[in-house]
């Protein structure tokens, strides 16, 4: 009986350890993948992960934790759940989109002879 008190024990401690290693695994929300965001955050599925990445890059990085809240979806329940999960990194730098007229006008002003 003793043998199998120690075995449990030990058992229970590396399972301890493993679910607290487990836990403490962290998502960089303005650069992480869908399959990332499916896999690190609580009570975020495949659709949810898509609505962040969406979000993304419809309004740019997150600047706050809290800003997730404003993705369709995720309440504030959700965003307290994952706060020591969730890490704001630099996100890659976006580059404006060039507007076609724009691009246009300044082509042919830039074409046309100086007088």
């Amino acid at each position: 009986m003793n043998l199998f008190a120690k075995t449990l024990c030990a058992s229970l401690l590396s399972l301890l350890l493993a679910g607290a290693a487990w836990a403490s695994e962290k998502v960089n929300i303005n650069t992480a993948d869908a399959a990332t965001l499916d896999r690190v955050l609580v009570n975020v599925g495949p659709a949810k992960a898509e609505a962040i990445i969406e979000h993304r890059k419809e309004h740019g990085a997150f600047r706050s934790v809290e800003q997730l809240a404003m993705v369709k979806g995720i309440g504030l329940r959700t965003v307290e759940l994952n706060r020591d999960r969730i890490e704001l990194g630099a996100a890659p730098a976006r580059r404006p989109a060039e507007r076609p007229a724009a691009a246009a006008a300044t082509a042919t002003a830039a074409a046309r002879p100086q007088r």
